[in-house]
């Protein structure tokens, strides 16, 4: 510990053990200042300064150190200097002590504290950059709640001394002002008892829940200003309970939960149900994926005791083969199947005309107009294409394009070196394309840590990526020539630059939130990158609320899902009982080969976010499955709190890594440790006993050696 830190610690022990082993409290009883009152009268009418002085530091010092005579020092000072001016130096006297306090526990605890529980302060500093201000008043008008528990609490939380100061200042005030004028009449009272009747406690409660009430009131005023302009729009009745815009993840699952609970519910999707994850993203690139590791496996078959093949490839064949996947999981996303739930699906693009109305134009040119209580936006995303010089001309596939294509390109460069593009690139190498990929960053996937990234681009270098990290897409062009032209790419690395030739160029550098055409800029609801969403995912208008890709901070198809919950019950209930949408646990997996997959915090974000976390790693090349089946390559990676078996993230890299991480995701969630993993009987042999292994790796690093020292002993004594 800090030295400063060592000496405070001390001297405020110090001063506390004083008080107790001198037994200073026995002037600070109500029978002590009763009988003392004339002469501290006397006193103070001989020095007034100098006894007002003493008072005051006597109480900056009674508070700051959470002595339990505060009570009492109020009444001194009411019968000392009368209520105003005992109102007055109490007010101040106290509000600087519970800042000594409150920087005292910043100071001597706040590192400790921060790093063994980081990731969920950081939650708590966001709510009270947010709200902070409001609870402290709020807290300070209960008595109940003792000041010194207050002073320590928010000294670990990232509010601003002068915030805390000025707040404590008005919250106290009421407390003070009774505790006073208390002491002004010193002589009627027989007990600290009597100060604070089951009314007065009553009173002070009802002023602690004023400003929630407050509170709410606010949110009205706020909600009838937004609303004002379209006031004389709003029905009497209403078509329907919830509309939601979109049908792909997010959408379908607001949807179905709404007509779960019997409301009136309405889905619009402008173009084909199941959205972005079934019918360009996560379903046909996994169907992709599937294929190619098939093609590996066949050319790799020496390493199974089988002779080694060249796959005949028919990439046409393969296309198709996607596309009867997407057929055969189209029924679970489908108009019919949703309909049967109970839900309205309406096919055609979907405006918010004002707060209560959504417009339904159809494909066959006919329109509706619904009005409803809750309006839920959930319109995903699409892939950004930056506006590379000439990128037009060559020709530009995407996630969301290059389903259509049934010729294999000779020739394939990847801009983007993310999980998308990392996953794409794979696969195409291994299909038999000549892949490329160029990423702006020093290495690939660079959310992950360093030794996943590195892990990660040796096994597409060695599937035949040629992976250019560092390298900056500069333009485009088409080189004349026969049979059409030569398309080629330049990106610089540094002041050098390289010419890239391609057949075909496939743009995976991120996606963007579509937020045009729905009628949010009509509404002025503000946008971003995403549309500006609160804790509960309501917009400035409570009753308009955004799930999913377009609202972020994520965009994974698990995140859009549980989101919607929340949008779905917000929009729903919000008026009587609203749920702040959880990410405290969000895992995502990379299905490049082998896997990525994550949960939490990482060595990089750790340290960045100054998290203290110990590092437990396990190779899976020691594990007998993988082994057997020829996987034996890749590490789960656990951070925990120092010393403590509490989890604080994963990373995953290897074979079925999105499978393995469900159990760190399920101990997370419900504050399991690693030694629960330890006492989990896991199926041998098994890809999931890593799990078993790393938490054991952890419990041998923290075998209480001095214990075993003396169980050696009581062995040998056994033994005789």
């Amino acid at each position: 510990m800090n030295p400063r830190k060592i000496a405070l610690l001390l001297l405020v022990a110090a001063a506390v053990a004083a008080f107790f082993a001198l037994d200073l409290g026995r002037f600070f009883s109500l029978a002590y200042v009763k009988g003392a009152q004339a002469h501290f009268a006397a006193l103070y009418a001989e020095r007034p300064a100098l006894v007002l002085g003493a008072y005051a530091l006597a109480y900056v010092a009674v508070f700051a150190l959470a002595l339990p005579v505060g009570a009492v020092m109020t009444l001194i000072g009411g019968a000392l200097f009368g209520w105003v001016v005992g109102t007055v130096v109490v007010s101040f006297a106290s509000s600087i002590g519970a800042l000594l306090a409150f920087l005292a526990a910043r100071f001597l605890l706040a590192d400790g504290v921060r790093a063994r529980f980081g990731p969920r302060l950081a939650e708590v500093d966001k709510g009270i950059a947010r709200d902070g201000a409001f609870y402290l008043f709020t807290l300070r008008l209960i008595p109940a709640i003792p000041p010194a528990a207050i002073n320590l609490l928010f000294g670990l939380t990232r509010m601003r001394p002068w915030t805390f100061y000025w707040v404590s200042q008005l919250g106290m005030l009421a407390a003070t002002v009774v505790y006073v004028n208390a002491g002004t009449q010193l002589a009627r009272i027989d007990s600290l008892a009597g100060i604070l009747s089951p009314a007065l406690v009553g009173s002070f409660v009802l002023l602690g829940v004023f400003p929630l009430a407050a509170r709410k009131g606010v949110e009205a005023m706020k909600a009838r200003r937004v609303y004002a302009r379209w006031a004389s729009r709003r029905p009497r009745r209403f078509d329907r309970n919830l509309v939601v815009i979109g049908a792909g993840a997010a959408g379908l699952v607001a949807s179905y939960i709404a007509a779960a609970v019997k409301a009136r519910v309405t889905l619009v999707e402008g173009h084909r149900m199941g959205g972005d994850c079934l019918n360009y993203g996560c379903v046909p690139s996994k169907a992709l994926i599937r294929t190619a590791t098939l093609a590996r496996q066949m050319r790799h078959a020496a390493d199974y005791g089988l002779r080694p093949a060249e796959p005949a490839l028919d990439f046409a064949e393969v296309m198709e083969r996607v596309a009867r996947v997407l057929r055969d999981i189209e029924p679970h996303d489908s108009v019919e199947r949703y309909t049967g739930l109970g839900v309205d699906v309406q096919l055609g693009r979907a405006t918010i005309v004002d707060p209560w109305h959504v417009q339904i134009a159809r494909d066959d040119g006919t329109t509706q107009r619904l009005s409803t209580r809750a309006i839920v936006v959930a319109t995903g995303a699409r892939p950004f294409v930056p506006p590379l010089p000439g990128i037009e001309d060559v020709g530009v596939l995407t996630s969301d394009t290059l389903w259509h294509m049934r010729a294999l390109p000779q020739r394939l460069l990847v801009l983007g070196g993310g999980p998308i593009g990392c996953e794409l690139a794979q696969a195409f190498a291994r299909l038999g394309s000549q892949v490329t990929q160029v990423e702006r960053l020093p290495r690939l996937m660079a959310r992950e840590d360093e030794d996943v990234s590195a892990f990660v681009q040796r096994a597409l270098e060695a599937d035949g990526v040629r992976v250019l990290t560092g390298h900056e897409a500069l333009r485009c062009g088409v080189e004349p020539a026969a049979g059409g032209g030569t398309r080629f790419l330049v990106a610089a690395q540094g002041g050098d630059e390289r010419r890239i030739e391609f057949d075909a160029l496939l743009c995976a550098v991120g996606r963007v939130a579509r937020l045009e055409g729905f009628g949010l800029e009509e509404l002025g609801i503000p946008t971003g990158r995403t549309i500006a969403t609160d804790e509960y995912l309501q917009t400035i208008y409570p009753n308009i609320l955004a799930c999913g890709d377009v609202a972020g901070p994520f965009q994974f198809t698990h995140t859009a899902s549980h989101q919607a919950w929340y949008a779905a019950v917000n929009g729903l209930f919000g008026p009587f009982k609203r749920f702040k949408a959880d990410y405290r646990v969000i895992p995502w997996c990379t299905f490049v080969d082998p896997e990525v997959a994550r949960v939490g915090l990482n060595e990089q974000e750790a340290r960045e976010q100054g998290v203290a976390f110990e590092v437990t790693r396990y190779g899976i090349d020691d594990l007998d499955r993988a082994i057997v089946d020829g996987a034996a390559q890749g590490w789960v990676k656990v951070l925990t709190a120092p010393g403590k078996d509490r989890i604080l993230g994963v990373t995953i890299v290897g074979a079925h890594a999105g499978e393995l991480i469900a159990e760190f995701v399920l101990a997370m969630k419900h504050g399991l440790g690693l030694n629960r993993i330890l006492g989990t009987i896991h199926v041998y042999p098994t890809l999931a006993e890593a799990n078993k292994y790393a938490a054991g790796q952890w419990r041998r690093a923290h075998a209480p050696q001095g214990l075993l020292r003396w169980v050696e002993r009581f062995h040998a004594w056994r033994r005789g």
